[in-house]
C-alpha cells in the first residue's frame, strides 16, 4: 500500500511538473500566436470572391404612365435602387433590427460570432450572429450555408469588404439582395409586395416592419402568421423602433404614436398573360431599336415606364371583349377560332401609344396582332393615295387639279388609263357609280377612281408619300396600281402612324411605347416621336376633311359618336383582314380583324363574327367607335382645325351607282385621248367643278347601300411586271 501511495505521489508530480500556470500560459499564447498566424494565411489566400450567380440578377419592371406596374419579367422578383432612393429613416430601422454598431464596428462581430458556433457546436441551434456586412457578404458572393468553412470565409471577406467599400454602398447592398418573402428580393419588391408602393414612399413604421420580417420571412409574414406569429413580429417590430429611439434615431413622441402597419394581402405576380405579354415584347423591340441589348434586357434591372394610359387600356380591351369575343364561339366554332383582332390607339399631338390590343391573350396567341405585318391594310391605305394627290398638287390625264370635288369615272373593272401596267379592279359588288367626286369616292371606297388617281399621282411618288407618312417599305410594296388598293403588309401600329401624322397636319408622328427606360446606372435614349413636316399641312387636313365624310355618311358610319371623327373603311382581298383607321382630334386607332388558321395560315373572316364579308365597317368600326367614346369620356367638343385647299365635293346631286351596266351607261375615257373621266365643260383655272357632267346630271338620287349585303369576294393579286389586265374583285367598303 505504502508504494502505491508513493506511486500516486509521484504520478500527480509529474503531471504537476508537465502542466505548470507557466506552460499552460505560454501554450495559450502559442496557441494564439498560431491562430492569428493561421487566419492572416488565411486573410492573404482568400480572395474577395465575384457576386454569386442570383445575387446581380433582376427582374425587368414595366409601368403604366401613371406609375402603377403593368408587368415584371426575369427569374428572380429584384429591383436594385440606390441608397439614395430609400428615406434615411428606413435605413436606419433595418440597422436598428440587425447591427446597431455597424456605423462604427469593422465589419465583423466576434463576440456574436463566437457565442452564435458555441450554440451550434452545443445543440442550441444554429444562429447567425452576423453583422450587416457579413451578412451582405453572404447573400452577394457566398451561400446560406451553415457550415465552419463558409463561416471562416465570410468573416475574411467581411474584413476586407469593410475596408475597401463606405457603410452606404454595405447597407445598399444589403438591403437589395435580402430576402423578404412574397418572392420579393431586394427593398423596391418587398415594398411593393407588403405595400403597394416604391421604396422612396416607405415610412419609418413600414420600413420597420421590412427590417423585422428578414429574421424569419415565411413565419412572420402578417397575413399568413398565426395569433403566436404575430406577437412575434409585432414585438420584433417595437423592438426595432425601441433601438432606433436609443440611438436618437427617431422621437420617443412619434413612436409613442406609430401603430402597426398592416400589409397588404399578396398579390399575384404581375406576369405576361393577358395583353402584357403583347405590350412588354413590343416595348423590348422599340428598345433594342434604340440600341439596347437583347442580353442586357435579359440581365434585367430595368425599370421602363410606359406611356400605356391604364384607362385607355382598359377601355381598349372591354371594346374588343364586348364587340367581338361576346359574339365569338372559339372553343366550338372552328371558324370562329379563326378571328384574331388587333389594334393601336395613339395620341396624335405627342406619339405615345395609349392602348394596343395583340389578341385573346399573349399566353394563348403569342403573336402580337398590333404589330404583325402580315396582313394587307386594303383601302384604309386610300386615303395616303389622296394625301399623296392633294401634296404633289397631281392633275388627272386630262389636266385638271385633283381636289375633293374632282370628277372620276367609277365604272367597276374600268381599265386604269396612263399606265405602263395594266389594271381594272371591280368596285364592291361589282357597282358602277359612273361619274363621282373624290369625296364621293372616298366615301364609297370607289376602287376604280383610286386606282386611276393613283396612276395620276404616279404609284412611285404615292409610295414616297406612304412611306414618309408612317409606312414601313417592303419586298410586297411594289410601287404599281394595286398598290392604291393596300395590297402591301402594315400592322395596326403602321397605320396609326401614318393616320396620326395626318391628324397632326402633316407633321410626322412615330407611335412610340416607352416613356422612360433606366437602369441603375444608365438610361436608354427615347423614340423621337414628333419629327418633321412630311406633307403639307393642307394636304393632310384636305384628307382629314374627305375622310370626315367617311364616318358621316359613308362606310364607316358605325364609328360616328358624339365626337369629331375621320376614318376609312378597308376590307382586304378573300376578306382575309377588315379594319377601321380613324381619329379624332385627340385620339388615333386602327382596329384589324384578322382571319388565321391554327398553322398559321391566313384564312377569310366570311361568314365568322357575321353572315357574310367581315368588313371593316361592321365589327372594327363598332370596336373602334365603343373604344374611342369610352377614352373620350363619353365624347369631346374638340373640332379638326383644317386648312383645306378650299375644293368640296358634296354627296348629294350625284350619280349614283347602277345595278347593270346596260342600266345607266357609265362614259367612259376614249382609247386615244387617254382622260380618265368623261370630256367637261371648260372651268376657271385652278378650280374643279363640283357637278357632274350635264349629260348625267338628271341621275335620280341614290339609295341608302343596305347593311350587310353579301358581296363577292375580293381575288385581287398584285399585278405582274409584264402587261395584261388583273381582273380583280377586291369589295371593298
Amino acid at each position: 500500500m505504502g508504494r502505491t501511495g508513493k506511486g500516486q505521489a509521484g504520478e500527480r508530480g509529474r503531471i504537476r511538473r508537465l502542466f505548470t500556470w507557466k506552460k499552460l500560459l505560454g501554450t495559450f499564447f502559442v496557441g494564439c500566436l498560431l491562430a492569428m498566424g493561421a487566419f492572416y494565411v488565411l486573410y492573404l489566400m482568400v480572395p474577395v470572391p465575384t457576386a454569386n450567380a442570383d445575387a446581380t440578377l433582376q427582374s425587368n419592371v414595366y409601368k403604366y404612365a401613371n406609375g402603377k406596374v403593368l408587368a415584371r419579367t426575369g427569374k428572380i422578383n429584384r429591383e436594385i435602387v440606390g441608397l439614395e432612393k430609400v428615406p434615411l429613416d428606413v435605413q436606419r430601422s433595418f440597422v436598428a433590427a440587425e447591427n446597431k454598431t455597424f456605423y462604427k464596428d469593422n465589419g465583423v462581430d466576434i463576440k456574436g460570432t463566437v457565442r452564435a458556433a458555441w450554440n451550434t457546436l452545443t445543440g442550441k441551434g444554429k444562429q447567425g450572429g452576423s453583422t450587416i456586412t457579413q451578412q451582405y457578404v453572404k447573400n452577394y458572393y457566398l451561400s446560406q450555408d451553415q457550415t465552419a468553412s463558409r463561416k471562416l470565409k465570410e468573416i475574411v471577406i467581411a474584413l476586407k469588404v469593410d475596408q475597401n467599400m463606405s457603410k452606404s454602398e454595405i447597407l445598399a447592398g444589403y438591403i437589395n439582395t435580402s430576402y423578404y418573402g412574397r418572392n420579393a428580393y431586394g427593398i423596391q419588391a418587398a415594398a411593393q409586395a407588403y405595400y403597394g408602393v416604391d421604396a422612396t414612399k416607405l415610412n419609418v413604421a413600414q420600413g420597420a416592419y421590412l427590417a423585422s420580417v428578414l429574421q424569419a420571412p415565411s413565419q412572420y409574414d402578417w397575413t399568413f402568421a398565426g395569433p403566436e406569429g404575430r406577437k412575434l413580429v409585432e414585438a420584433r417590430w417595437n423592438y426595432v423602433l425601441d433601438n432606433m429611439v436609443d440611438e436618437g434615431w427617431l422621437n420617443a413622441g412619434e413612436r409613442a404614436g406609430m401603430k402597426f402597419p398592416a400589409p397588404q394581402k399578396p398579390k399575384a405576380p404581375k406576369g405576361m398573360s393577358g395583353q402584357s405579354g403583347y405590350i412588354v415584347e413590343a416595348a423590348n423591340a422599340e428598345l433594342m431599336r434604340q440600341g439596347v441589348s437583347e442580353e442586357d434586357l435579359k440581365a434585367g434591372g430595368w425599370t421602363i415606364t410606359l406611356n400605356i394610359d391604364e384607362k385607355k387600356q382598359k377601355a381598349l380591351v372591354k371594346a374588343v371583349d364586348k364587340q367581338l369575343e361576346a359574339k365569338l364561339d372559339r372553343k366550338g366554332d372552328k371558324k370562329d377560332a379563326t378571328v384574331q383582332a388587333g389594334a393601336t390607339s395613339v395620341n396624335p399631338k405627342t406619339g405615345a401609344v395609349v392602348a394596343m390590343y395583340g389578341g385573346i391573350g399573349a399566353t394563348e396567341h403569342w403573336t402580337n396582332n398590333a404589330t404583325r405585318r402580315d396582313y394587307q391594310p386594303a383601302s384604309t391605305f386610300k386615303p395616303l393615295v389622296l394625301a399623296s394627290a392633294l401634296d404633289n398638287h397631281s392633275v388627272t390625264q386630262d389636266g385638271r387639279k385633283i381636289g375633293l370635288g374632282t370628277i372620276y369615272d367609277g365604272t367597276s373593272k374600268r381599265k386604269v388609263v396612263g399606265s405602263a401596267v395594266a389594271f381594272a379592279p371591280e368596285n364592291e359588288d361589282d357597282q358602277n357609280y359612273g361619274p363621282v367626286t373624290v369625296q364621293k369616292a372616298t366615301n364609297s371606297s370607289i376602287n376604280s377612281v383610286y386606282a386611276q388617281m393613283i396612276v395620276d399621282v404616279g404609284p412611285t411618288k404615292a409610295k414616297q408619300t406612304a412611306i414618309g407618312l408612317g409606312m414601313k417599305d417592303g419586298k410586297d410594296f411594289g410601287a404599281t396600281p394595286a398598290m392604291s388598293l393596300g395590297v402591301m403588309g402594315a400592322s395596326t401600329m403602321d397605320m396609326a402612324g401614318a393616320y396620326a401624322t395626318l391628324d397632326n397636319h402633316g407633321v410626322k408622328v412615330t407611335p412610340t411605347l416607352v416613356k422612360s427606360a433606366e437602369h441603375k446606372d444608365r438610361k436608354a435614349d427615347p423614340v423621337k416621336s414628333i419629327g418633321d413636316q412630311v406633307i403639307s399641312r393642307e394636304a393632310a387636313d384636305t384628307t382629314t376633311k374627305a375622310m370626315q365624310g367617311v364616318v358621316q355618311s359613308g362606310s364607316g358610319t358605325r364609328a360616328a359618336g358624339d365626337y369629331e371623327a375621320a376614318g376609312k373603311t378597308g376590307t382586304s382581298e378573300n376578306n382575309r383582314s377588315a379594319w377601321f383607321v380613324g381619329y379624332t382630334p385627340e385620339l388615333v386607332t386602327a382596329v384589324g380583324l384578322f382571319g388565321e388558321d391554327v398553322k398559321g395560315n391566313q384564312v377569310t373572316l366570311t361568314n365568322t363574327i357575321n353572315v357574310g364579308r367581315a368588313n371593316g365597317g361592321k365589327t372594327p368600326a363598332e370596336i373602334w367607335g365603343a373604344y374611342t367614346t369610352t377614352a373620350l369620356g363619353g365624347g369631346s367638343s374638340a373640332s379638326f382645325d383644317l386648312e383645306t385647299d378650299g375644293t368640296s365635293g358634296g354627296d348629294t346631286g350625284l350619280p349614283t351607282p347602277t345595278e347593270t351596266a346596260s342600266d345607266s351607261p357609265s362614259p367612259t375615257p376614249t382609247a386615244t385621248g387617254g382622260a380618265s373621266t368623261p370630256p367637261e365643260p371648260p372651268t376657271p383655272t385652278g378650280t374643279t367643278p363640283t357637278q357632274p357632267p350635264t349629260s348625267t346630271a338628271t341621275t335620280p338620287p341614290e339609295p341608302p347601300t343596305p347593311t350587310g349585303t353579301k358581296t363577292i369576294e375580293p381575288t385581287i393579286q398584285p399585278p405582274p411586271d409584264g402587261t395584261g389586265i388583273v381582273d380583280s374583285r377586291p369589295g371593298d367598303q
